[in-house]
């Protein structure tokens, strides 16, 4: 199982996309608050749609308790401005992915801590930047490809 950690989402419909993919991968999803918003927000609700009550979660109070929960674990931090192409990385079990506020990304000394961990996606095309949830699905898709067997797709119930 792979983590994913939003640090300070500010963009509802985010979150509930990433809760929604975290179902689907079988991912552990963390929220780092402050948020901009509440989480039992109706936008929340709808990007995530039925899903989000089997989402497995943890909502940190703040980038303090996130950090003491992390412990020594090394995250993967995603970043345009990573060294690591998201391709490259070396997935195992139990990482945890971290994806920045939607508007001013992760801490700068989020960056210094863990510099050789800092994954990008690349962006050939003229833009700034991807969306957060298109980048969390890029990442975790990796991810979960070289961590998982999937001869065919699951079938699920919902």
């Amino acid at each position: 199982m792979l983590h994913v950690a939003l640090y300070q989402p500010a963009i509802p419909q985010n979150t509930g996309n990433i809760g929604r993919l975290c179902v689907g991968m079988g991912a552990h999803l963390h929220i780092i608050r402050p948020t901009r918003f509440e989480l039992s927000d109706n936008t929340v609700q709808r990007a995530g749609l039925n899903y989000w009550p089997k989402l497995r979660h943890t909502i940190h109070d703040d980038g303090n308790a996130f950090l003491d929960w992390l412990g020594e674990r090394k995250p993967w931090l995603i970043t345009k401005f990573g060294q690591v192409r998201f391709d490259q990385v070396p997935f195992r079990d139990e990482d945890i992915l971290v994806l920045g506020n939607e508007n001013s990304g992760l801490p700068d000394g989020w960056h210094d801590r863990w510099p050789d961990r800092r994954v990008f996606v690349p962006i050939p095309g003229p833009i700034r930047s991807y969306n957060l949830a298109n980048t969390a699905a890029i990442v975790l898709a990796q991810g979960m490809l070289q961590l998982c067997d999937f001869d065919k797709p699951l079938n699920m119930k919902v």
